[in-house]
């Protein structure tokens, strides 16, 4: 019996790679059912004519680029993510600095911080939507202060701000722990380094904490913006995309071509043009990145 358990446990450390893919199988196989599989089938349902015998068409390309509410959901989700990727990346830098100096009650900030990372998005967005209301919490208090009520999600020039903000409620936290985990692998030996050789805080930052955070940065980069680009539920629930589209991002535009209007090629096509330009930003980010030393 110990020979045979002696046989087993040789036969796992030589084929380690083996084992290890085994255990991955599920989540392979999850990948290819439930992301490339549906993406395939989306991919040449987009390129397929309607006519009789359907060959290669690129009719619903065309028509999507000639399609104003289209390029104006394209249009909005590229000014969205301009404005709140580096907003919510340098918040959540701030407060992973913070929390990384010793505070009393860290624990208690943390978690406060955390929080809405642990609610879902859809539960947030009904509390945000509940405070931006016209006659909500938020305005109640402007009020009492004096000052002018707003229109907050139902003004055509503070709806996307309004959701920026209930936007980066929910990802800066997260983003936060990311860059948190990053400065505590930076060693501490380095900033007494500096110190002695007369450094101040700013120095440090710009000398060593930016360059050692590359890794982590990137990767809070890449993954917000791709976070950002497939940004749904608070616009449907909040906005549905109004007033007036000025809220009309990607993500509310595919689900309202195909699930409202029924266009499911339109869809088809509209969801494989946002993953190109996705794959594109997020390859422009890692060129960039990387020519900077990363």
């Amino acid at each position: 019996m110990t020979r045979v358990r002696q046989s087993r446990f040789a036969w796992i450390g030589h084929n380690e790679a083996l084992v290890g893919l085994l255990m991955l199988c599920p989540v392979f196989i999850a990948l290819i059912v439930l992301r490339l599989w549906p993406a395939g089938i989306a991919l040449v349902h987009s390129l397929t004519s309607d006519e009789p015998g359907g060959g290669f068409d690129l009719a619903t390309y065309s028509y999507l680029f000639q399609d104003p509410t289209f390029l104006n959901s394209l249009f909005r989700t590229a000014i969205f993510s301009i404005v709140i990727n580096p907003l919510q990346i340098l918040l959540a830098l701030a407060m992973a600095l913070l929390m990384n100096q010793k505070m009393k009650l860290d624990g208690v900030w943390r978690t406060l911080i955390l929080l809405p990372v642990v609610i879902p998005q859809s539960i947030s967005a009904i509390i945000w939507g509940v405070a931006l209301r016209p006659d909500g919490p938020i305005n109640a208090v402007l009020v009492s202060l004096g000052l002018p009520e707003q229109g907050f999600l139902t003004s055509t020039t503070q709806a996307m701000p309004s959701l920026m903000v209930v936007v980066s409620w929910v990802g800066c936290g997260y983003w936060m722990t990311f860059l948190l985990a990053g400065l505590k692998d930076i060693p501490v030996s380095l900033y007494e380094a500096a110190r002695l050789d007369g450094a101040n805080r700013r120095q440090q930052l710009w000398n060593i904490t930016l360059p050692m955070l590359r890794r982590p940065l990137l990767f809070v980069l890449v993954a917000d913006t791709v976070a950002n680009f497939l940004v749904f539920a608070p616009v449907q629930i909040l906005t549905g995309g109004g007033p007036e589209e000025t809220t009309n991002l990607i993500m509310s535009e595919i689900y309202t071509r195909t699930f409202v209007y029924g266009d499911d090629k339109g869809g088809a096509a509209a969801t494989v043009i946002l993953v190109a330009v996705v794959l594109v930003v997020v390859l422009i980010q890692f060129r960039m990145m990387r020519g900077r030393g990363a």
